[in-house]
């Protein structure tokens, strides 16, 4: 199985327009368009039935202590954990494409609602939601895509992971509010085939 997109290439830096934020000279960063990229796939096996995606970034530091700190940093040698970007399941067999924008268009405060029940798929809940956690400004279930927002004070560049799974279900069995690691082991003994595509980012003008 075979993953594209139109809006950046694999091990490429992703595009300002598809990421939470954006570098700013004055305040480090700013809201960006937060639109979710362009997603294409083919050599799709014979026995699919659905198809799941997750986005991951393995590199979100495992302690918040510097992160957007003036006159700190977050070192590269912090050990890090994973962040789930995206979450969506229960995408029909017939489906072959994301475009670009559809499943996001803009920064949601306090939130991003799951997708309605006629769309067939669903989303699953990122992490920014443990990420704002009691953030009265931008506290709430962000369901669905929300692009990179890396500390503008980290000394290394994020990966950002985009992993299709072709299932052999045509759902998955999972409660009405789910995470990523829900639907990553929801799918286990169904995948008959993946496929992954990398983009890079940083908010740090010194990083490249």
């Amino acid at each position: 199985m075979k993953l594209t997109s139109q809006s950046f290439a694999n091990g490429a830096t992703i595009p300002g327009e598809f990421a939470f934020a954006v570098q700013d000279a004055a305040t480090h960063l700013t809201l960006s368009s937060n639109k979710n990229p362009h997603l294409l796939w083919s050599d799709v096996p014979a026995n699919t039935q659905s198809f799941a995606l997750v986005c991951i970034d393995p590199h979100v530091p495992t302690s918040l202590d510097n992160v957007n700190q003036e006159g700190k940093v977050v070192p590269a040698s912090l050990p890090r954990a994973d962040l789930f970007h995206w979450v969506l399941v229960n995408i029909p067999v017939d489906v072959r494409e994301i475009a670009a924008g559809s499943h996001s268009d803009a920064v949601t405060p306090k939130g991003k609602p799951a997708l309605p029940a006629e769309s067939k798929m669903r989303h699953g809940i990122n992490g920014y939601t443990a990420w704002f956690g009691d953030d009265e400004n931008m506290g709430g279930d962000y369901h669905g895509y929300d692009g990179p927002c890396p500390p503008w004070n980290d000394e290394i560049v994020h990966d950002y992971v985009f992993t299709l799974y072709a299932l052999d279900v045509a759902h998955l069995e999972l409660p009405t509010k789910f995470y990523g690691p829900d639907a990553l082991a929801a799918l286990e003994g169904h995948v008959l085939a993946s496929a992954s595509l990398t983009g890079t980012y940083s908010l740090n003008p010194n990083v490249r």
